[in-house]
């Protein structure tokens, strides 16, 4: 329960420059594996114990779907969470349609669950999500087998009608896509035969990894004009298997970029994740100058992780390449932030996965950095931002997205006069406790009013 002097559950945040950041830096569990976690952990046989699971909005949810859908999901009092699956056949059609607020992952991932069981589940969010386009992950689940309805054709809420014997997946996807991916996969597992799913580049691979962990027979390789190719064995077994969860490379974002453009800046941030399919920010920042060492690297539950120490540093723009987008989507955001404070011109090319986002991710970062005073140009695919300095003094609408809100109170830690950030309540989905940890290294957040 956070304290009266909590920031946690203020929907309205004012963000202003500071003497630097230091300490250490604790940014919760990866959200991405954490999701995974507690949908395997259902489709296991057996009980599986999750330690760093992210105590998010997005990830409570799927954890309430999953329990909905008939899994047994407890937590102990030392914040361990003990999941009992009913295997990859087992699940139930719940009583009441799933609701999963906000969190993108969770419904994907989850119409592949319900797609390759006999059983029927609603799935509906809130009104940032029922805007989300569903058909990129519904059309290739319909092949299969599933019987699919939704409003407006591709809109939440979304019904599925899971085939009893699903169809053996052949999916070229046009995006490098980690959800659509998953969802293909997870609904492969009760397929007879082989499923495979093609990407132009490859993305995030923690479903994968997390499907051998429990036991799947999981295949993938690149082919010569960089084509990702994974394939998965159907009629799977799972076998419950413990799992630790890495800090998030994505959450650490913020913190990172904050203490790279605040002088006297000099932070740790322990145990994050480091993934090759999740590190490009880390690697963006480095050839932008800035000064983030990677130390005590080492495998924690399967996963690589390290302590990073990040200090101030003078950044210059850079070319970030199409071919790096999949590896820091969520990351592009606070990128921006950062870009406004380089030397020169930054250019962020091949992002427009990031307009099916939460938000329009281009259009509200680009019109928000621009409302503060920044120069900043974009298309349907490309960002560009040039250095300058940052009036501020104005509030931003985060649209209820997390991941715009924190990049706009970074922005506030370097603007001339603070930024007031409003819906930032919705932070939480993916980060409790965001400000308050800020505030705990040096930054100077606090409460904001209604404008």
């Amino acid at each position: 329960m956070p304290s009266e002097t909590s920031l946690t559950a203020h929907e309205i945040l004012q963000s202003g420059q500071h003497s630097g950041l230091s300490g250490r830096f604790d940014v919760p569990g990866d959200k991405s594996i954490s999701h995974r976690s507690l949908i395997l952990g259902g489709l296991a046989i057996g009980t599986t114990k999750v330690s760093g699971l992210l105590e998010g909005d997005d990830v409570m949810a799927t954890g309430r779907a999953m329990q909905a859908l008939g899994a047994s999901i407890t937590r102990d009092g030392d914040g361990i969470w003990h999941v009992t699956g009913v295997g990859t056949s087992g699940l139930v059609s719940p009583e009441n349609p799933l609701d999963l607020g906000n969190s993108g992952t969770g419904v994907r991932l989850l119409m592949g669950v319900v797609a390759g069981q006999p059983l029927t589940a609603t799935f509906c969010g809130d009104a940032s999500l029922s805007r989300r386009p569903m058909a990129r992950v519904t059309d290739p689940l319909a092949a299969m087998g599933a019987d699919i309805t939704a409003r407006d054709g591709d809109r939440l809420p979304v019904t599925i009608t899971g085939s009893p014997t699903p169809l053996a997946a052949d999916h070229t996807s046009t995006v490098a896509s980690a959800q659509i991916k998953s969802a293909v996969l997870l609904a492969a597992l009760n397929a007879r035969g082989t499923s495979i799913v093609r990407e132009p580049t490859a993305s995030r691979d923690h479903t994968e990894a997390m499907l051998r962990h429990f036991g799947a027979t999981v295949r993938s390789h690149t082919e010569p004009d960089g084509t990702h190719v994974v394939e998965v064995e159907g009629e799977a077994t799972l076998t419950a298997s413990d799992i630790v969860v890495p800090r998030d490379p994505s959450s650490a974002a913020f913190p990172m970029v904050a203490a790279l453009i605040t002088e006297g800046s000099d932070l740790t941030i322990p145990a994050v994740g480091m993934n090759p399919l999740r590190t490009g920010l880390i690697r963006t920042l480095r050839e932008m100058g800035g000064d983030i060492e990677i130390t005590n690297q080492r495998t924690e539950g399967g996963e690589d992780v390290a302590d990073l120490r990040v200090r101030h540093s003078r950044l210059h723009g850079i070319d970030v390449p199409p071919a790096r987008a999949a590896s820091m989507i969520d990351e592009y955001p606070v990128l921006a932030v950062a870009a406004t404070q380089a030397e020169g011109v930054t250019r962020m090319l091949g992002v427009e996965e990031l307009r099916v986002k939460e938000t329009d991710r281009i259009a509200v970062v680009a019109d928000g950095i621009a409302a503060a005073g920044g120069d900043v140009a974009y298309d349907d695919a490309s960002m560009t931002v040039t250095g300058s300095v940052i009036p501020g003094g104005i509030t931003i609408d985060s649209q209820h997205d997390h991941r715009i809100a924190m990049s706009f109170l970074t922005l506030g830690m370097v603007s001339a006069a603070p930024m007031t950030v409003s819906g930032c309540a919705t932070i939480n989905t993916s980060f409790p406790g965001f400000a308050d940890s800020m505030n705990g290294c040096g930054a100077a957040l606090r409460a904001g009013e209604p404008s």
